[in-house]
């Protein structure tokens, strides 16, 4: 399916398909987040949120294997502390966002949604997603943390005791297992995924908005004094670990893998 008005953005492309804006990260092999990517991202809701008649939105990602591998690790080789504190500050800016975008926000996951990617389906209102995509938490065994607004996301979400699991293994976990815990809600075949994610997107938002808006800002509950909170514990945490030599040495040790194995 092909949309008009195609345009592309640092890190994405976005397509009209007559009133969905359907969003597709793009950054070959992985679709991982860099901070520019991120940085437009967040932009892209703030001023869709700005519209007077905001549209619906698809998330999905480029490719057939990954949905999106998290934050671009290369990013942060030999970079200093004030470089991850600013990529953190600008995903928290992301999570706020979308937490807090009116209208529907529709992830179709066609592959493997670790991470970041993880996180940015927390997001989502709902979540289609193909057979073969692979869900997971992998920071903590990659000297890495999740944001703190996204842990707390996956707790209200899946359960405290479901997240913490997750959260503490690194495990990643098939499609199936998404569905059951209630981070997915729908499987699709890859070939039918964005058009089904359309006609979700499409069917959420004939609601009315103001309704629709009204009842997404009781659930998601969204404060500013919580979300400041989180981003400090974000802050404060990464200020532990990035200098921390077990947490570096997991690092180096993951990124010389992926080098190794061809995978950015």
């Amino acid at each position: 399916m092909r949309g008009p008005e195609t345009t592309q953005t640092a890190g994405f492309t976005a397509a009209d398909f007559t009133g969905v804006l359907v969003v597709t990260l793009d950054r070959p092999p992985a679709n991982a987040l860099n901070r520019s990517a991120i940085r437009n991202l967040a932009a892209l809701f703030a001023d869709l949120t700005e519209m007077r008649e905001a549209p619906p939105v698809v998330l999905t990602g480029q490719g057939e294997r990954f949905f999106c591998a998290g934050g671009d690790i290369k990013e942060l080789e030999q970079a200093p502390q004030q470089e991850l504190d600013a990529r953190m500050r600008e995903f928290h800016t992301l999570l706020v966002a979308m937490d807090r975008y009116p209208r529907p926000v529709i992830s179709a996951i066609n592959g493997h949604c670790v991470g970041g990617g993880m996180e940015i389906a927390l997001f989502a209102d709902t979540v289609l997603a193909v057979h073969g995509a692979r869900f997971g938490f992998p920071e903590i065994n990659n000297g890495l943390l999740p944001a703190d607004k996204g842990i707390q996301r996956a707790a209200r979400l899946l359960g405290a005791r479901t997240a913490k699991r997750l959260l503490l293994s690194g495990e990643l976990f098939d499609a199936e297992t998404a569905l059951e815990i209630g981070l997915v809600d729908v499987l699709a075949d890859p070939a039918e995924l964005v058009a089904a994610a359309v006609v979700s997107a499409r069917e959420a938002g004939a609601k009315a908005p103001v309704l629709y808006s009204a009842l997404k800002r009781s659930v998601n509950d969204s404060d500013d004094s919580r979300d400041e909170v989180s981003l400090h514990r974000t802050l404060g945490s990464a200020a532990e670990y990035f200098d921390d030599p077990v947490a570096r040495g997991l690092r180096d040790s993951w990124n010389g893998s992926r080098t190794r194995g061809g995978q950015g």
